[in-house]
């Protein structure tokens, strides 16, 4: 038993198998030879004399051979065959052969045939099982060097070129390849074209980053460099690429894609990126990805999108899921970005007519045209973007013109906005946006002027009043998902007006948006307010407060309310048996009802009531407390009318719909 490492070696352990046919009767044993690129273990040749003379039967049997080049590990050869020289003299070799373990289960039954022409000064060597066939050719007088041809192989066989780069695992597919490979002390160098179909991948961590693939590249591969140099020009159709949340859907004609690539931290980094879709999508840049295909690096330095089909073919998920499900996108944008380690250092955008909509109408951008430009540090050029129309669920403006320049990774307005919102003005002054923030991103201030309540009620889906918005908003703060606002927004309606204070928005854009703040309410007059609301008739002014409203989709899911109308006023029977149900009581009967229909309307001294919503349930109080109840409306003079509140908790669902009853013409059910 031996062990044989130099190059040469392999050619004279062949020399001595089919040196005459002297030898034949002679075993041949090696415990392991090593040449670069390919490691056998456990050799073991027998010669005999062949059926016909002047032939010999060569049985090889190789335990584990190890190609990484060839992506072969402990692959198991047993070769039988007859060995004779042709009237050319070149030694020649017929039989069969069965690989054990290969890549893609390949070769398993195969007929092989050798030659050595020492005229030629090459050793050819061919392989074939069906469709599947290997052809490989040496120079005798430098057998580190190989031609090979490949045809119908699985695509595992190039597992081991592509894990020098990336141990990615090539898991499905077939492939054609004409290569050569020269093998080096520290490590090989391989050029060639490949053909692939069908190709599937998973990263090192077992996720799926590409399938379905099929194209075509001319590539070279030197892992005699440090780091390991890929460089492929080709292009690929079909199936699907994974880049961390980018999901690449590859139309049915070829994509160009030229790149240079190196071994990164276990991942792949992408150090130039030229890709061609015409009617979608091109770029100019370099990526880096991790060991479980997550982008951790993208740096476009142009970058020309054409909607829809850019969304379609590689917009999605990732927009969705960064946006909004179900974009409708339609337009192109020429740009470039700079993203590193979850975060923006550099963006700029251009597009002279692009129109964006989610799938549900709550928010579109229609005619956007002009550049915007920003950069973590320094200072940009001041740039113009334009628009014909935007909106953000209830809220809705036309064409407007905006001017914004980054400096210090500061994006700002640089002029104010004139906004037409509600039948009156919005006039935002400020909004700076700071994309690499990890907490506050977004500070604005503006005033609002003249917004019509009946315009503002209808788009968020109210009982229409009239009345008027107005205020002003010193700072509003955008933190992760949530905008609060300092300022106060003042509705004028019902003779009076209600203050807002401490307003906060959280996921505006989304399906159910949350909105918080404090209410408080000032000389309301009941009048006009009861019949908006066909509560019933009644007069007088009502104060109040409406502490910690917080709503949720439009429906109230907490606040703390006192309302008090405390100078006295008048209220219908028809309003007074409202409140009494709703609150849990009954109607009025006997001598008051009789008094009340005789009168229509009677006098009051005081009227209010105290309302705390928490986890669906309603905690009620009035005026003051008796054993039968509490107090809701103190009568005044004749008739004398007092009504009184039984429950004093009840279940959100109940109240609402004892008030949608009572404002529907009747008196509420109990």
């Amino acid at each position: 038993m031996f062990s044989l490492r130099r190059p040469l070696a392999i050619c004279a352990l062949w020399t001595l198998l089919w040196a005459a046919p002297t030898w034949a009767g002679t075993v041949v044993v090696a415990k392991r030879i090593d040449m670069p690129g390919v490691s056998l273990q456990d050799v073991h040749a027998q010669l005999t004399p062949g059926a016909t003379p002047d032939t010999v039967q060569v049985s090889l049997r190789v335990g584990k051979a190890d190609i990484p080049g060839f992506g072969w590990r402990k692959v198991g050869i047993v070769m039988d065959g007859n060995l004779h020289r042709d009237t050319q003299m070149r030694w020649m070799f017929d039989g069969t052969m069965q690989l054990s373990g290969a890549p893609g289960g390949a070769l398993g039954n195969a007929t092989v045939s050798m030659a050595v022409d020492a005229s030629a000064n090459t050793l050819a060597v061919n392989a074939s099982q069906g469709a599947v066939q290997v052809s490989t050719a040496f120079p005798l007088d430098q057998p580190t060097h190989a031609q090979i041809s490949l045809r119908n192989l699985p695509a595992g066989w190039v597992q081991g070129l592509l894990a020098t780069v990336w141990p990615a695992r090539v898991t499905a597919g077939k492939l054609d390849a004409d290569l050569a490979l020269d093998l080096r002390d520290e490590g090989f160098q391989s050029s060639g074209d490949v053909t692939f179909a069908d190709l599937k991948y998973a990263t090192p961590a077992g996720n799926t980053a590409g399938q379905g693939l099929d194209g075509h590249a001319r590539f070279e591969l030197d892992t005699t460099a440090r780091p390991v140099q890929l460089t492929m020009n080709g292009s690929v159709h079909g199936g699907e690429l994974q880049f961390g949340p980018v999901l690449a859907k590859l139309p049915a004609h070829d994509v160009v894609l030229d790149l240079q690539a190196s071994p990164e931290h276990g991942g792949l980094a992408i150090s130039h990126l030229r890709m061609d879709d015409a009617d979608a999508l091109q770029l100019d840049g370099a990526l880096t990805i991790d060991a479980r295909g997550n982008l951790q690096k993208l740096k476009l330095e142009h970058f020309q999108a054409r909607f829809p089909a850019a969304y379609e073919r590689y917009g999605e998920p990732w927009l969705d899921n960064l946006v909004a499900p179900n974009l409708r996108i339609a337009g192109q944008v020429d740009g470039h970005i700079d993203y590193a380690s979850e975060t923006l250092r550099d963006f700029g955008f251009h597009t002279e007519a692009l129109d964006v909509a989610d799938s549900t109408g709550q928010w579109q951008a229609s005619g956007l045209q002009g550049d915007l430009d920003w950069s973590e540090q320094g200072e940009k050029s001041t740039t113009t973007l334009a628009w014909n129309q935007l909106v953000l669920r209830q809220f809705t403006t036309g064409a407007v013109q905006s001017r914004w320049r980054s400096r210090d990774g500061l994006l700002s307005l640089q002029a104010p906005l004139e906004l037409a919102t509600w039948k009156g003005h919005t006039r935002l002054t400020r909004f700076d946006w700071r994309p690499t923030a990890k907490t506050e991103r977004i500070d604005l201030a503006a005033s609002i002027t003249g917004a019509d309540m009946a315009a503002v009620s209808q788009a968020f889906g109210w009982t229409p009043f009239a009345g008027t918005l107005d205020g002003d908003i010193s700072s509003a703060h955008w933190t992760g998902d949530r905008y609060a606002l300092d300022g106060q927004l003042s509705i004028k309606a019902f003779g009076g007006a209600a203050q807002v204070d401490h307003l906060a928005v959280q996921q505006p854009l989304g399906n159910s948006p949350a909105l918080s703040g404090d209410v408080t309410l000032h000389q309301i007059d009941l009048a006009p307010l009861a019949d908006t609301f066909n509560f019933g008739a009644m007069t007088g002014k009502l104060d109040g407060t409406i502490a910690g409203l917080q709503l949720v989709g439009g429906s109230p899911v907490a606040f703390k309310a006192s309302l008090l109308a405390q100078s006295g006023g008048r209220i219908s029977l028809r309003a007074a048996n409202n409140l009494s149900v709703v609150t849990g009581g009954s109607p009025a009967s006997g001598l008051q009802s009789a008094m009340m229909r005789l009168f229509k309307t009677a006098s009051y001294k005081r009227m209010g009531i105290n309302v705390a919503l928490q986890s669906g349930i309603c905690t009620l109080s009035g005026l003051d407390g008796e054993a039968s109840g509490y107090s809701i409306v103190e009568g005044s003079g004749l008739p004398y009318l007092h009504v009184t509140g039984t429950q004093n908790r009840i279940e959100w669902p109940l109240l609402i719909r004892r008030l949608k009853t009572a404002t529907q013409g009747t008196v509420a059910d109990r």
